[in-house]
């Protein structure tokens, strides 16, 4: 490896380090509280999101599972196709855009406001159109990716993967959920074996 290639790998850790604690400096904290109320209130969670947000948002899916919330992701293609139905009035769908623009993601908030589910939107383009369409909007902002262009999906996606994490920590508490629970739903590889006494 050249001296650069080290110098830039080195540096990623340090970009990362500062977009992921700019993630809880620039968080309305307010809508924060009620996308956990609406998650926790909700019988059904869906997401989606194209490219990096929407491997997100598979992540932010098994998330929510992983505390008895039950969630899928919403492919942008099939969203429009049928795959929309799995929302119900009350439900909540979560939307991921940087730039809250992704024409693919608009149908999908039109719908959900039509089929009276909750919209979540995280983007940092507060005046666009996907926050204009949600009825709760979730603020990122990412100054700096970790290549050298500036253009790769990598520090935005790190602090995507932060909010979701943030907000499944937070619906831990606000649900209640145990960690007896989880050992049920778990019961595979070496966390189901420690979390159910190495009998798993």
């Amino acid at each position: 490896m050249t001296e650069e290639a080290l110098a830039r790998a080195r540096e990623a850790f340090e970009i990362e380090a500062r977009e992921v604690r700019r993630a809880g400096e620039v968080m309305d904290m307010e809508a924060f509280s009620r996308a956990v109320d609406a998650l926790k209130k909700a019988p059904r969670i869906g997401a989606s999101g194209c490219g990096h947000s929407g491997i997100a948002c598979r992540h932010f899916a098994h998330l929510m599972c992983c505390i008895e919330r039950p969630a899928r992701f919403i492919s942008p293609a099939e969203a429009v196709h049928g795959a929309t139905g799995f929302l119900q009035a009350g439900d909540a769908m979560v939307l991921v855009s940087r730039g809250g623009k992704t024409a693919e993601l608009l149908p999908i908030a039109r719908i959900s406001r039509e089929k009276g589910a909750t919209v979540i939107a995280l983007t940092e383009n507060l005046a666009s159109p996907l926050a204009q369409m949600a009825d709760i909007v979730l603020p990122m902002k990412v100054e700096r990716e970790t290549d050298r262009y500036n253009s790769q999906g990598t520090s935005s996606f790190t602090a995507t993967n932060v909010i979701f994490d943030a907000l499944q920590a937070a619906l831990i508490e606000e649900t209640g959920f145990k960690n007896e629970q989880f050992a049920v739903i778990h019961p595979g590889g070496a966390v189901g074996e420690r979390l159910n006494g190495g009998k798993s």
